[in-house]
């Protein structure tokens, strides 16, 4: 298990009331690590992409709709793979 270290941050009070409700059975500190992966990996896929860019030229019109069909064929797969965790769960 990866060590942790306690810190404080603030947040506007609307939002950690709205973030606490949603987060209840795992708990705050477990959403909150999972948004700041979140936000860390997109920031790196942000460099990468600026990178590639910046080697290869911008991307055309045909492959910028490649890639949006492929990542709307992603998400469709995640939800589906969290519905089935739902579903699972619930069966237990």
């Amino acid at each position: 298990m990866a060590s942790t270290k306690k810190v404080t941050v603030t947040i506007p009070e609307d939002l950690l009331d709205e973030i606490r409700s949603e987060a209840a059975e795992r708990g705050l500190s477990a959403y909150v690590t999972e948004a700041l992966r979140f936000k860390r990996d997109r920031d790196r896929l942000r460099e990468l992409s600026d990178w590639l860019q910046e080697e290869h030229g911008p991307l055309g019109e045909e492959e910028r709709t490649a890639a949006f069909e492929e990542l709307e064929d992603l998400d469709a797969e995640h939800e589906r793979r969290r519905a089935g965790k739902h579903d699972a769960g619930e069966a237990a």
